[in-house]
């Protein structure tokens, strides 16, 4: 049954799905608005218009304590707000980026694009590119275009891929950093204690 509207016929689906983990077993619960289209005797689910992730209301994953707060936070809002503007949550993954950059490599200068300069030779030449793609991407959002009627939107999948950027520099820098440290500190903490035993 449809009930006519000014939107035109519309459809709506529903995903459920339960992590088959054990240990989480969480819901996803995912909402998704169609166009519907109707043709002799046959109705067929048109383009989609609109997705609203419920449950879960954020695609933030969680990080570790030792990556510092303020970054975490800057990333989850980020995440959160990823449907609702994607511009905003392009601005805040800028802005994420830059404190990256700040803590993990101790360098801050007046403006983003000199900090990105300045571990262009620290870095692969692809993670450079793309993190300086960061910057360009969240601009939009940070700062107005001198023509005000110009209007450049940055799209969910596009604001995603900035996120993941985020993601994988916490990975790459901070996890990975953190479990080398961790090894590295065991090999001489066996070493002192073989030590210890020859004294003995």
């Amino acid at each position: 049954m449809t009930i006519k509207n000014a939107e035109g016929n519309r459809l709506i689906r529903n995903e459920w799905i339960v992590c088959p983990n054990e240990d989480c077993k969480k819901i996803t619960l995912i909402a998704a608005l169609f166009e519907y289209n109707w043709r002799p005797n046959i109705w067929e689910t048109g383009e989609l218009i609109r997705h609203w992730r419920l449950l879960p209301d954020s695609y933030a994953k969680v990080f570790p304590d030792y990556i510092p707060k303020v970054l975490r936070n800057d990333y989850e809002e980020a995440a959160k707000i990823l449907e609702l503007s994607p511009k905003a949550s392009a601005t805040l993954s800028r802005r994420c980026l830059q404190g990256i950059i700040r803590d993990f490599w101790g360098i801050s200068k007046a403006r983003l694009v000199d900090e990105i300069n300045a571990i262009e030779d620290k870095v692969d030449p692809l993670t450079w590119k793309s993190i300086d793609s960061v910057r360009k991407v969240g601009n939009i959002g940070a700062h107005m275009e001198k023509d005000i009627n110009l209007i450049i939107d940055v799209d969910p999948e596009e604001a995603f891929l900035l996120l993941q950027l985020i993601e994988l520099l916490f990975e790459e820098w901070y996890i990975h950093r953190h479990e080398r440290e961790l090894k590295l500190k065991a090999i001489v903490e066996l070493a002192e204690r073989k030590d210890e035993l020859k004294k003995k």
